[in-house]
């Protein structure tokens, strides 16, 4: 029986748990994170570890992805997803306010609040994209992805505007009282967003034999979904294409102070132009669709073209780092944000497109793995920009050589990434001999291995 495909009311409403997400991960991220460094004057590397240890529970996404798949429903894995989450944003605030009196205590409650946030987030976004794609129309996906993830940002507007205004005057309890208040709004929406959504048209495990394709072990189904070429090539898209994406994050401030003396303020509103611009560039796919129709479903062109236009945004930095003051920063970070969005937008798209690639009912590994490939990319893009400036700086003593050379080495990236795409596209969706193989798992992976 076909899955009935979603409306733009039913795409809406699932974006309305990714705002809730995001609001809770951008509060116990960023907000989070300056409480600890200029309210407890803490270690400024204390946060960043706990938001690696997020970011590090990721790699367990095809592990949960597996579980709603045995289910066949994702429904109870997105709140269920949700509850964890929003239980470790409130503990993490707790945790904030207890290190202020008894921080050994105070930081092992945070460290246990990251690891159910980085379990919630998994566990939730995983099923959650996995619904979305299934139920999605394959014109509407550019625009689904789009819509999800405005409101993803939305959410992260709306949180930090809101939750700024009322943490002051900040006293921990106000920040125990309101991280609270954004967790039981969070959890409204999923509740909102899913209710009645999914049906009742879906398989009911329970009915499925034991030794069905659906019932096998994780080991098997992951080992399955690896030695298909295409989702192993694309789990290495999405990781060389976001390690590129991410890698800027951490060193554009820096480098908009060091480099063109921009005060701590002019920086912050540098950021804002670049979000501004990822949201226009998410917008222009799914709009450029609508007056263009044949350019509606072909997210390989926009994915590569996204990869190469943001090649260029980076070389106009690196250049920007050369020439100084007189070049025009605002308006490159600008194209910058555009060339990303529309490279983000393309990117999830065909994440949506490609799920449900294979013969068995697969679709939660496959997320999993590619979402897993994504976080890991975050962690560590980062990291490797500031390490890559601060090497780059002992190297060259230049401060505007060192940020020139990392973003013309994320640019080299991003080319990387588009030809990768294409060699994405041309994968068969299986191994030739993947069935004959398959019931050796070692035989499986070094079949897998040669493409």
């Amino acid at each position: 029986m076909n899955d009935p495909v979603l409306s733009w009311l039913g795409i809406v409403r699932l974006g309305l748990v990714q705002t809730g997400l995001g609001a809770i991960v951008v509060l116990t991220t960023s907000t989070l994170n300056r409480v600890m460094v200029v309210e407890l004057a803490m270690p400024a590397i204390l946060p960043g570890a706990l938001v690696a240890i997020h970011y590090a529970l990721q790699v367990f996404r095809p592990a949960w992805g597996h579980g709603s798949d045995l289910g066949a429903r994702r429904t109870p894995w997105i709140v269920g997803g949700m509850a964890v989450l929003a239980t470790g944003g409130l503990m993490a605030a707790v945790a904030t306010a207890w290190t202020n009196t008894h921080p050994l205590f105070g930081i092992a409650v945070a460290v246990f609040a990251f690891c159910l946030i980085g379990v919630g987030v998994g566990a939730a976004g995983t099923s959650l994209l996995v619904l979305l794609a299934k139920r999605t129309d394959d014109s509407r996906r550019a625009a689904a992805a789009t819509i999800v993830w405005v409101m993803m940002i939305a959410g992260f507007i709306v949180t930090t505007g809101v939750a700024g205004h009322l943490l002051d005057p900040f006293s921990p309890v106000r920040l125990i009282v309101v991280s609270g208040a954004v967790s039981v709004a969070a959890l409204v929406l999923t509740f909102i967003g899913v209710w009645g959504v999914e049906g009742e048209s879906v398989a009911n495990a329970e009915l499925a034999p034991k030794n069905s394709p659906r019932q096998t072990s994780f080991r098997d189904a992951f080992l399955e979904v690896w030695t298909e070429p295409r989702s192993r090539r694309f789990a290495t898209f999405v990781f060389v294409s976001m390690l590129a994406y991410s890698a800027q994050d951490l060193i554009l401030e820096p480098f908009a102070g060091v480099v063109f003396g921009f005060t701590p303020g002019e920086t912050t509103r540098l950021s804002g132009v670049q979000h501004a611009g990822t949201l226009i560039g998410m917008t222009m796919v799914p709009l450029i669709g609508a007056f263009y129709p044949r350019s509606r479903g072909n997210l390989q062109i926009w994915t590569i073209g996204g990869c190469l236009a943001s090649a260029i945004a980076l070389l106009c930095l690196a250049t920007a780092a050369v020439v100084g003051p007189p070049w025009p920063l605002r308006e490159t970070v600008f194209m910058l944000g555009v060339t990303n969005g529309a490279y983000a937008v393309a990117a999830i798209g065909s994440m949506m497109a490609l799920v449900g690639a294979g013969d068995e009912k697969r679709e939660g590994v496959r997320m999993g793995l590619w979402g897993a490939a994504q976080a890991f990319a975050f962690g560590f893009g980062g990291f490797l920009g500031t390490l890559a400036s601060d090497i780059a700086r002992y190297v060259l003593t230049s401060a505007a050589l060192s940020y020139s050379a990392v973003f013309a080495s994320e640019a080299g990236l991003f080319v990387v990434a588009a030809f990768m795409a294409v060699w994405v596209d041309r994968a068969p969706a299986k191994d030739a001999t993947q069935q004959r193989v398959f019931g050796s798992p070692v035989a499986a992976i070094a079949e897998g291995a040669r493409s």
